[in-house]
């Protein structure tokens, strides 16, 4: 695939560490092995090194030149509770409770490797909920400075080059809010924008803030969340092409942009599209993932200090290398940050 192929030879000079914490996937596995072969990062897995060794031999695995870490004895245990229990003391964390959490949960370790410095991002979610991802990366990480939303977007590959950027299109937030408000809206575009930039490298990225309404041919509440988060966007004058409230069809097709939303710089050219609701972008790329044989990366958790990126529980062992490769993209894009 061009676009993942580009992706990791753009960051392959970079060596960036990634945590790959479900060591009882083989999918995962299988991905960092197939990581190590490509040679554009480095892999650390967690878990007991005699454990890991024996499921990758039960599949036939090569996990030579990966890096295991087993929590209970990873040299920087201490450090690692003691600045987590800091961190959730106003939640009633103690040390011991943290040692608990970090020596059973491995999403939580991995998270705290990168807070350490010992790993540069994390891709969980194969085997795990996205939930407890995502969990896991507030508790441990946090949000980015100054950010107040945390939220997600999907890098939706398919093979429609008519649609979106040469078929590639950005869509979020498939993965966190249930329900934005007019402001998590507006933030949720601006990340997904940045995402579409850096990641996709999509140099005129042109933002749909979808509904069931177009240029008011519908009303109600989440209509006019919609409308609200354009004015929103208006205010912030950001750098970038957006329109709303639009219906999918009037944000794709040029025709049906045309008829429904005349003079709009983005109806029926978006690449980026930010849906109403969590309900309506996660079926929303789940229809289009199946019927159109797209290729969807994510969800890629935005918003937080360090890459920290979730997976469908459905991705296949090609789905993690490439979300590896995005979040090399990430880690190098946060040291570019500090």
């Amino acid at each position: 695939m061009r676009f993942t192929d580009d992706l990791k030879d753009r960051v392959k000079k970079a060596q960036k560490t990634i945590v790959l914490p479900e060591t009882n996937s083989r999918r995962v596995l299988k991905a960092a092995e197939r990581v190590m072969a490509e040679g554009f990062a480095k892999i650390t897995l967690v878990g007991k090194e005699s454990e890991v060794k024996s499921t990758a031999e039960k599949f036939q695995i090569n996990l030579e030149g990966v890096t295991v870490v087993d929590p209970a004895a990873y040299p920087r245990l201490d450090e690692l509770c003691a600045y987590f229990a800091k961190r959730r003391e106003k939640k009633g964390m103690t040390v011991e409770k943290a040692r608990e959490i970090m020596t059973h949960n491995y999403t939580m370790f991995a998270c705290g490797l990168v807070v350490l410095g010992d790993a540069d991002g994390v891709v969980s979610g194969a085997a795990t909920t996205s939930a407890d991802v995502i969990r896991a990366g507030l508790q441990v990480v946090g949000p980015k400075p100054g950010n107040k939303t945390v939220s997600s977007a999907f890098i939706l590959i398919t093979n429609t080059p008519q649609y979106g950027d040469n078929g590639i299109l950005v869509l979020g937030d498939c993965g966190v809010i249930p329900e934005p408000t007019a402001e998590q809206l507006a933030d949720i575009a601006v990340m997904c924008v940045d995402r579409a930039r850096r990641t996709v490298q999509i140099l005129n990225p042109k933002v749909a803030m979808l509904s069931y309404s177009t240029k008011g041919s519908g009303s109600g509440g989440t209509v006019d969340v919609v409308r609200e988060a354009v004015e929103i966007l208006k205010r912030r004058n950001v750098d970038f092409d957006f329109d709303g409230e639009i219906q999918a069809d009037a944000a794709i097709v040029p025709a049906v942009g045309e008829h429904k939303a005349p003079g709009s710089k983005v109806a029926g050219h978006a690449n980026i599209l930010v849906f109403p609701s969590l309900d309506a972008a996660n079926i929303g790329y789940k229809l289009v993932q199946r019927f159109a044989n797209a290729t969807a990366l994510g969800p890629l958790v935005q918003g937080l200090a360090k890459p920290i990126l979730d997976l469908s529980r459905g991705a296949s062992t090609e789905d993690v290398v490439d979300v590896v490769a995005v979040c090399c993209s990430d880690a190098i894009a946060a040291e570019k940050e500090i």
